[in-house]
């Protein structure tokens, strides 16, 4: 079957293509210059607006510029608004207060104690060893004391050891000195020494040195003239080992010379003996610490003579437990 297109019908049709045409070729040509974005073409003036309107916001997304287009070299950063920090960093604050005599007495007030080379007569006394000795004759008591009382260069020092078997004193000494600082870690001392036991007294003139010697060993040496001519020399040095800040191991070692044989004391001439100690401390406080240990003694020459005729042990070894005070 044909179809038959009148003349009106054509004429009709024609129009509207061509205005369909006529659409699409304005909407081509549309200048995209004359858009009005308001200030962002001068932020933004490498603005990507080549794809559709349509596709950017197929998917209900706000259209987003294509930052790796944009030209920065176009922003004036000259006029970035930094109206806030600049207001920040100029805001005033309080100013901080001159400090005062009494600021910077509640700040550092005085400590205790004395001041070096001061005036202030100043005290310490030390009980290094009181102590329970398990000895072959039976218990015995021993101690071992010293202290001073003075200042800073010039002190007045004790010493006392001695020693108890069976509750009858063996052996007992008092020295009393007087002490100089040389330097910061030693002195010199001189005074003199009292036996009281064994047998009957004995007076003896003292002079020597004390102090620590390197990596904190202290020592002691003096030597002695008593009242007959004798003569007499002892050297006594101890080590504090730290285990822990509390638990210390304590070595110790005492050597005695007689310069002659004195058989009513049982010492002959030369070297007459010697002890060595070690005592484990535990310090609860340091002030008090209690400790135990072994001793061993051991005589020497004429002194070990002496004490075989009385039918003595020449080396005898002790298992001792005692405390440590000071204050």
């Amino acid at each position: 079957m044909t179809t038959r297109i009148t003349r009106p019908s054509f004429i009709a049709m024609a129009i509207s293509l061509s205005a369909l045409s006529g659409g699409f070729t304005a909407a081509a040509e549309m200048d995209h210059s004359q858009m009005n974005h308001g200030s962002a073409p001068s932020a933004m003036g490498g603005m990507d607006h080549s794809q559709p309107t349509r596709e950017r916001t197929s998917q209900n997304q706000t259209p987003t510029a294509d930052h790796g287009k944009m030209d920065h070299g176009a922003m004036d950063h000259s006029k970035m608004n930094h109206g806030s920090a600049d207001a920040a960093r100029t805001t005033s604050r309080t100013p901080i207060p001159v400090l005062t005599d009494a600021d910077r007495k509640a700040a550092f007030p005085p400590l205790p104690g004395h001041q070096i080379h001061d005036s202030a007569i100043n005290g310490f006394f030390l009980l290094d060893q009181l102590e329970y000795q398990d000895a072959n004759d039976g218990s015995a008591l021993a101690w071992d004391a010293s202290g001073w009382l003075g200042g800073d260069i010039d002190r007045v020092w004790f010493r006392s050891e001695g020693e108890r078997t069976n509750g009858v004193t063996e052996d007992a000494e008092l020295q009393l000195l007087y002490g100089r600082s040389i330097g910061p870690w030693w002195d010199v001392v001189a005074g003199v020494r009292q036996d009281f036991k064994p047998e009957s007294p004995q007076t003896w003139a003292a002079f020597g040195f004390q102090g620590l010697a390197l990596y904190n060993f202290e020592a002691e040496a003096t030597a002695f003239i008593g009242e007959n001519g004798q003569t007499a020399a002892r050297l006594e040095g101890e080590y504090d080992i730290l285990l822990t800040n509390r638990l210390i191991l304590q070595p110790t070692a005492e050597v005695n010379f007689y310069g002659k044989n004195d058989p009513e004391r049982g010492v002959g001439s030369g070297l007459a003996n010697t002890e060595l100690g070690l005592r484990l401390r535990y310090e609860i406080v340091r002030q008090f610490a209690p400790y135990i240990g072994v001793s061993w003694s051991r005589s020497y020459g004429n002194t070990a003579d002496l004490v075989r005729e009385e039918d003595g042990d020449v080396s005898e070894a002790r298992f001792v437990a005692g405390i440590r005070v000071w204050f």
